[in-house]
């Protein structure tokens, strides 16, 4: 039994490859270039085509299991937060078989539940500190071009609300999801 061999030539940043067939050779190209640029293209259109301007996070994904009288049955748990980066913002926590599921339903919960918080330019009107459970939020408004300093679940929100310099910290807690929830009922507690 004879092997065929695969004859490929390069030209410019294309690649022509002879593909054995049953049928005889075909010969294919392939622009490397060219795929990534549709990748790229194809990305920017899906962003751009959510109707309404919504943009989500994922900030924790979790496995928990419940125990019946057969065994136990895993489902996964995701918190989702929501923001149009104009003054919006909304979370919720979905649970599902799959991370799809269970993602989309936390996303139409959270753009159920988004609430309107008021900013001053790309900052907060004043300082805030706010205590939910365990946790304690301080947050501190910051000159323009200081960043988002937080933590990775609080970014997330801040992020998402349109707040561009900000200064936060949190005491108490390390859980995502108290942290966010926190963190939202702190945005709406401000006076402007």
């Amino acid at each position: 039994m004879a092997t065929e061999v695969q004859e490929t030539k390069k030209v410019e940043s294309k690649e022509v490859k002879k593909e054995p067939s049953r049928a005889g050779g075909r010969t294919t190209t392939f622009d490397r270039n060219k795929s990534r640029n549709n990748q790229r293209n194809n990305n920017k259109n899906q962003r751009r085509q959510n109707p309404d301007d919504v943009e989500k996070r994922i900030v924790s994904i979790r496995r928990v299991s419940h125990t019946y009288k057969g065994g136990k049955r895993m489902s996964l748990s995701v918190l989702v937060v929501v923001g149009d980066r104009k003054g919006k913002v909304g979370t919720a926590v979905g649970k599902g078989a799959d991370v799809k599921s269970a993602e989309t339903k936390a996303y139409n919960k959270a753009k159920k539940n988004m609430v309107t918080v008021n900013l001053h330019n790309t900052t907060i009107p004043h300082e805030i500190l706010h205590k939910k459970g365990a946790v304690k939020i301080f947050m501190k408004p910051a000159a323009p071009g200081t960043g988002v300093i937080a933590g990775a679940s609080m970014r997330s929100v801040l992020e998402l609300v349109g707040v561009k310099d900000i200064l936060t910290k949190i005491i108490g807690a390390s859980n995502p999801i108290t942290n966010v929830y926190a963190t939202i009922e702190a945005l709406q507690s401000m006076k402007s």
